[in-house]
C-alpha cells in the first residue's frame, strides 16, 4: 500500500460516504483521530471486534443498498454441508471432533470479479485513506488488496433459510459493512479468540458446537455499521435469515502481505468456480505462513 495519504485527498472522495464528523478517518493524526484509533484498538483487544455504528451517513447508505441490490443476482448460491474448516473429515478422530462436525451452510456470494471499478463498495475497499484507516485500527503499518481476483471483495447475500455455519476465516482479521437486514434471524455469534496461531484448541470448539454459548458474543448489526472482526481466530456464524428480505454484507477482505491468493478449493466451494490464478496454484502448490486449518 505504498500510496500517498494527503488528507485532502481522502476528504475530498471519502466526503458524503463516510460519517467524517464522527468518523475522522481524514485526519487520523488529529486530536479525534488518534482518540477513534484508540478506542477502536482497546475493543479489539477486549474481544476481537470492534462495531462502528452509523459508519456510513443515510444518503450514502441508500446508494450501497441500491447497488449491493442491483448485484444481488449475480451472487453463486450453494448448499453443502461444512466443517469450521472448510475441510474433509478426518476418519482417525472422533465423530465429535470438530473435524468432523458438519453443518448445513446455505448461502450466497458475489465474487470480486462482478463487482465493477466504477461501484461505491470498490472505490471504498481500494481507498488508500480507507486503508490507512484500517491498518491503523488493526495495528499495522500497512495492508493490502487481495491479489484473488474472487475473494478480495464480495457481497455476502442471504435468502431466507441461509446461514454460515461455524468457521473461520482465511485471513486475520476481516472488515465488513452490512447494507441491507433481513426481516429477523442473520444474527452475527462469535467466540472471540478461541484459537490462535500456536494451537487450534479443538476442545473449546467442540464445547461451542455441542451448545456450550457460555462465551460467546453476538451482535445486531445494522445497515451502515462497520464491523472490523478477527475471524481467523475468532469461530464465527450467521444464523439463518427469515423472511422474504435478503440479508446483504459487503467483505472488504484485506491481507498483511501483498500477494495473498485463497486456497483454489476455498474458491470452488464458495462462489462455484476458480480463477486462472488459482488454477495456476493447483499445478504449482501453495504455502500458508501459520500451520493453521482452513
Amino acid at each position: 500500500m505504498s500510496r500517498s495519504f494527503a488528507s485532502d485527498n481522502v476528504s475530498a472522495s471519502l466526503e458524503g460516504l463516510v460519517d467524517l464528523e464522527r468518523y475522522p478517518v481524514q485526519d487520523l493524526d488529529g486530536e479525534k483521530g488518534q482518540r477513534l484509533i484508540r478506542e477502536c484498538r482497546e475493543q479489539l483487544a477486549e474481544d476481537g471486534c470492534v462495531v462502528l455504528k452509523r459508519f456510513v451517513p443515510d444518503e450514502a447508505l441508500a446508494r450501497l443498498e441500491r447497488e449491493t441490490e442491483r448485484l444481488s443476482p449475480e451472487a453463486h448460491y450453494n448448499q453443502t454441508e461444512t466443517n469450521p474448516y472448510n475441510s474433509d473429515g478426518d476418519d482417525s478422530l472422533p465423530a465429535s471432533h470438530p473435524k468432523n462436525r458438519f453443518d448445513d451452510r446455505t448461502n450466497g456470494f458475489v465474487a470480486g470479479d462482478r463487482i465493477d471499478s466504477e461501484t461505491i463498495i470498490r472505490q471504498v475497499y481500494e481507498h488508500p485513506g480507507f486503508q490507512r484507516f484500517i491498518a491503523s485500527v488493526v495495528g499495522m503499518d500497512e495492508i493490502h488488496e487481495y491479489a484473488d481476483p474472487l475473494a478480495g471483495l464480495v457481497i455476502n447475500v442471504l435468502r431466507e433459510g441461509c446461514q454460515h455455519p461455524w468457521h473461520y476465516d482465511t485471513n486475520e482479521f476481516i472488515v465488513t459493512m452490512m447494507t441491507r437486514q433481513s426481516h429477523g434471524g442473520g444474527r452475527f455469534e462469535y467466540a472471540p479468540g478461541i484459537r490462535s496461531p500456536e494451537g487450534e484448541n479443538f476442545e473449546g470448539v467442540e464445547e461451542v458446537i455441542d451448545g456450550d454459548h457460555s462465551r460467546l458474543e453476538a451482535l445486531d448489526l445494522q445497515p451502515g455499521d462497520l464491523q472490523v472482526f478477527f475471524g481467523r481466530y475468532s469461530l464465527h456464524r450467521v444464523t439463518p435469515v427469515e423472511g422474504d428480505k435478503e440479508r446483504h454484507t459487503v467483505i472488504f477482505a484485506y491481507a498483511k502481505e501483498p500477494g495473498f491468493i485463497g486456497r483454489p478449493e476455498r474458491a470452488q466451494r464458495i462462489f462455484g468456480r476458480m480463477a486462472p490464478i488459482h488454477e495456476r496454484l493447483l499445478q504449482d502448490g501453495m504455502k500458508r505462513s501459520d500451520n493453521l486449518a482452513d
